[in-house]
């Protein structure tokens, strides 16, 4: 029979590229997800297996059981559940994750190794997505700012032989599916084949679009002590762009836009296309020092093209909106080599876990971006009328003077860069156990990030190679076997190439990094079997150098910091009763102190609950609470504050059939989750429903 699981609170370790080691031959080396340490072949980033309880630091996890049971579809929903992280719009084309006020589109990794496209990542083939805050370089290199992403993915498990499905209809229209075979050939061999296929619709005009997802992998058991795991993925996505609507002379979304897309019905889209190859070896040596090893290869091609309204004066001309719009093109390929040793060793009293590891990336990444030129105004902008629907079409239209116009994306090319990355880097923690109630955890890492920008537009080639030492210190006290208390530092570093690294022309080769510190003390309590408590207190500072306004030849350092809480409990109240709920208070401010960084919520609240009320049929019930936030580091325009209350119900018709609906916002109430800048507030989805059939055979 299916049963809602949820995961004990936090259940996620120390996570390292690339993957850990696991005993395929024994069963004692099991240990599922709900457990005190996570089973070590689920976390493909992981560094050691450290019990939650000693894990200095702020994390979460969600399981594919959760993913199913909450009706989850992307990385945004399960944002919205998870506290001292919020979502940014993403221009309406990728995940865009806020890290305790730290904007990310690149802090993103797929069993541990990075993945730094930007587009909306799947989670049909997910075991688990992992969230860590506070800067993390040692575990993941340079970014990791604010915190980290990482999607699990599933691999074969040898000896078992099952096939999973997944069909689901929304009330928008939108339909989908998802298949989970595993084929075992023999006790040494295992293949598993994840596939999914979805037609996007919502409630927005235009909206559109499909997904399609494959991906097959293998596990090899070449002895009892070397495990090899195999993974090819392709991924095809099309959807259209919506960047949603302005705010008005009070700084709020102008409510009644609600239902206006401000763009071009046929060329506002995104399209990717990728090729994904993923390799792993794990070796045990002997009982106290194990290996692995992994290999990355991935192919991108995703174009992105789009109208969004850019200005608009409620006061003086609230009849017109002004568009802008552009194409991005990006070819990327990824190469990375990882590995690490992990060891153990005695001195004396003192027991000792050592991780030691290396990693090279090499980045290939062409870009180039056309701004919209309209001949009515020889520029990039134009005006139109509101109106539903907005009169630009295949960038034809007519103006808000009544005049035709028409768009040319091929007159005005904003920028071409061919950039060459190579990193380098090398790592060292030691986990210092030197009590039953005392570990101590230290460690350091070493990035040397060479960048070679070709900027064909401006016709000049930069170079810059930074290299810096990220440590971590960290204490882990538990004056009970249940509890511990701890406290962190540790420190990352972000090259002024920026996430996607498309320019350092300018003053920017001449700057240093920018530094984040984060300084973390926590809690972690677990109250009985299956229900844990941890809260944190943080501080996350950025030190950003930059040309000094009095002396251009020398720099001033500007300081901008993030204060918070956070607090969560998750996991059985009773054998039918399993609640996730979270809590974060984010407070900021930028360099001058005045003013308040933008997509920063006071206060985050999000709870859910499910229970079983007979064998065969659950309930579930949730809301999710964000404070009003700055759309804009100017404090201009503010997104009002929301609360969305979601639900679900599942009957098991047989231990192999499950029938589920998930109802997202009951109340049907009128929201603005997020935005990405002033004039581009996305407007939330009002009551619907998602109907799912799932099952085994």
């Amino acid at each position: 029979m299916f049963k809602p699981t949820l995961c004990s609170a936090a259940t996620l370790l120390l996570a390292l590229a690339p993957s850990a080691y696991a005993d395929e031959s024994s069963d004692e080396d099991v240990i599922i997800a709900t457990a005190q340490v996570l089973y070590t072949d689920q976390v493909n980033a992981l560094k050691s297996p450290t019990p939650i309880l000693d894990v200095p630091q702020s994390l979460s996890i969600t399981t594919a059981d959760e993913i199913s049971l909450r009706g989850f579809e992307s990385i945004a929903q399960i944002i919205d559940y998870t506290p001292g992280v919020n979502n940014s719009q993403g221009e309406g084309h990728r995940d865009s994750v806020v890290f305790r006020g730290v904007r990310s589109t690149a802090d993103f990794f797929i069993d541990g190794v990075r993945d730094d496209v930007q587009y909306y990542r799947p989670l049909y083939n997910l075991e688990q997505v992992e969230i860590l805050r506070g800067p993390n370089a040692l575990l993941f290199g340079r970014g990791g700012t604010g915190g980290v992403l990482n999607r699990v993915t599933k691999k074969g498990q040898i000896g078992k032989q099952f096939t999973a499905y997944q069909a689901s209809l929304d009330t928008f229209g939108a339909f989908g599916g998802q298949i989970d075979h595993n084929f075992t050939a023999n006790d040494k061999a295992a293949v598993r084949l994840n596939a999914m296929y979805e037609s996007l619709n919502n409630h927005r005009d235009f909206y559109d679009g499909e997904r399609i997802g494959f991906n097959p992998s293998a596990r090899l058991a070449l002895s009892p002590d070397t495990t090899v795991d195999l993974s090819y993925e392709y991924a095809d996505h099309q959807r259209f762009v919506d960047r949603g609507i302005p705010t008005g002379s009070d700084g709020r979304p102008v409510d009644d836009f609600e239902d206006i897309v401000f763009g071009d019905a046929d060329l506002n889209t995104t399209e990717l296309t990728a090729h994904l190859l993923r390799a792993s070896v794990q070796h045990r040596f002997s009982d106290e020092l194990k290996a692995n090893f992994g290999a990355f290869y991935g192919d991108y091609d995703k174009f992105y093209g789009n109208f969004y309204a850019s200005g608009y004066d409620q006061a003086n001309t609230p009849g017109v909106v002004t568009l802008d719009g552009y194409e991005d093109q990006t070819d990327r390929q990824n190469f990375i080599l990882s590995g690490n040793l992990i060891g153990e060793a005695d001195t004396g009293s003192l027991h000792h876990t050592i991780v030691t590891g290396a990693e090279y990336i090499s980045t290939s990444s062409d870009q180039f971006r056309f701004n919209s030129f309209f001949n009515t105004t020889s520029d990039d902008n134009e005006i139109f009328s509101v109106q539903r629907p907005l009169t630009l079409r295949n960038g034809v239209g007519v103006n808000a003077a009544g005049t035709a116009t028409e768009n040319d994306f091929t007159a005005d090319l904003n920028d071409d860069t061919r950039v060459s990355i190579d990193v380098f880097s090398a790592y060292i923690q030691d986990e210092i156990a030197i009590s039953d109630k005392l570990d101590v955890i230290i460690g350091a890492r070493f990035d040397s990030f060479d960048i070679d920008v070709n900027n064909i537009v401006a016709n000049e080639l930069r170079s810059r190679k930074d290299e810096a030492i990220s440590p971590r210190f960290g204490v882990v006290f538990k004056p009970q076997e249940n509890i511990s208390l701890y406290g962190s530092y540790s420190e990352s570093f972000q090259p002024r190439s920026g996430e996607q690294f498309a320019n350092i022309n300018g003053d920017n080769d001449a700057l240093d990094p920018n530094i984040f510190t984060n300084l973390e003390a926590g809690l972690k309590w677990d109250f009985a079997a299956g229900l844990s408590f941890t809260a944190a207190l943080f501080e996350i500072e950025q030190e950003s150098p930059v040309i000094s306004d009095a002396n251009a030849e020398s720099f001033d350092i500007i300081e901008t910091s993030v204060n918070g809480f956070e607090a969560q409990l998750q996991g059985q109240i009773t054998p039918d009763w399993s609640i996730s709920a979270g809590y974060s208070f984010l407070d900021g401010e930028q360099a001058d102190g005045t003013l308040r960084p933008r997509e920063l919520p006071e206060n985050t609240l999000s709870l859910w609950n499910s229970y079983q009320l007979t064998d065969a049929f659950g309930l579930g019930l949730g809301l999710s609470y964000q404070d009003e936030s700055f759309v804009n580091n100017s404090n201009s325009a503010v997104l009002p504050s929301y609360t969305r209350f979601d639900a679900a119900a599942y009957y098991d018709v047989s231990d192999d059939l499950r029938l589920q609906v998930n109802i997202e916002n009951l109340s049907d109430t009128l929201y603005f989750p997020n935005s990405h800048s002033t004039h581009q507030v996305t407007v939330g989805a009002p009551l619907n429903a998602r109907f799912t059939v799932s099952g085994n055979f």
